[in-house]
């Protein structure tokens, strides 16, 4: 089971949707979120920050160590491992990715109620494309199984 919450950045403009891989963090875990326009300010601390395309989020890393006996045993406690295993990372690719790709599925629908065939082959193209897309775009998730730097 995975928790979602919304967050507002630090400046209030932007806001993300996080997912919390079998509700073992709580949303604590998240110290402060940082959007585009916020995040400029901010100095990087790779060991309790993970930067993804303009996007900040600050981790508290000693909530993480509180709960990490809930972890998959041997977890090395990083940013980048509550985010990139799931614990504590965006509902979809990006923040929000959730709310636009429902959207564009939603205009795919139309063509399943008229040619089917059509549809699925327009869905698959669409998924395909669009992970490509976010992925020439820098988002983190989109670079699957890939080691991604930032």
């Amino acid at each position: 089971m995975c928790q979602d919450h919304k967050m507002t950045c630090k400046c209030g403009q932007s806001s993300a949707s996080l997912n919390f891989r079998d509700d073992i963090l709580p949303e604590e875990v998240v110290r402060a979120l940082y959007c585009p326009q916020c995040s400029g300010d901010v100095a990087p601390n790779p060991s309790t920050m993970l930067a993804d395309n303009g996007w900040i989020l600050e981790y508290d890393m000693d909530i993480a160590a509180f709960v990490k006996q809930k972890l998959p045993a041997g977890a090395v406690l990083t940013p980048e491992y509550l985010f990139d295993e799931g614990f504590c990372t965006w509902r979809g690719v990006y923040p929000n990715d959730h709310i636009d790709s429902a959207r564009e599925r939603a205009e795919l629908l139309a063509l399943a109620k008229t040619d089917r065939k059509r549809y699925f082959e327009e869905i698959k193209t669409w998924g395909n494309n669009r992970m490509e897309r976010l992925a020439r775009d820098g988002w983190r998730k989109a670079h699957e199984g890939e080691k991604v730097t930032t």
